[in-house]
């Protein structure tokens, strides 16, 4: 629902003698950020289970729909931080950080470099 998207930009204000309007305080618009970043990044075609998920280090493999890119294994802490799903991006910030963003934030954000 759009609208309730847009809501989730809004922020209670905390209640001030200055900014009483009601019992929650007024509501602001968070202040917008533009992304400007150059990062390292491949789609996830498919995501295998390697065994038991709970009783392994390495329970998911992601499969890249770029050619070239062999599968590559993802630990029990990546998948619970990032809850990684097919059709979404492994992504690699240029600190080093991994990370995982769904297609549609990615693809609306970021454009390929040449």
């Amino acid at each position: 629902d759009p609208k309730q998207r847009k809501n989730s930009f809004l922020y209670s204000l905390p209640l001030t003698k200055e900014n009483n309007m009601n019992d929650t305080g007024p509501v602001a618009e968070m202040p917008k950020y533009k992304c400007h970043k150059e990062v390292h990044a491949l789609k996830i075609k498919d995501i295998t289970i390697n065994g038991n998920p709970e009783g392994r280090d390495w329970p998911l493999t992601f499969h890249f729909e770029e050619t070239g890119f062999t599968p590559m294994k993802v630990d029990r802490e990546f998948l619970a931080r990032h809850r990684p799903q097919k059709g979404g991006y492994y992504v690699v910030y240029a600190d080093g950080y991994k990370s995982f963003s769904p297609a549609v934030a990615f693809e609306s954000g970021y454009t390929k470099c040449s």
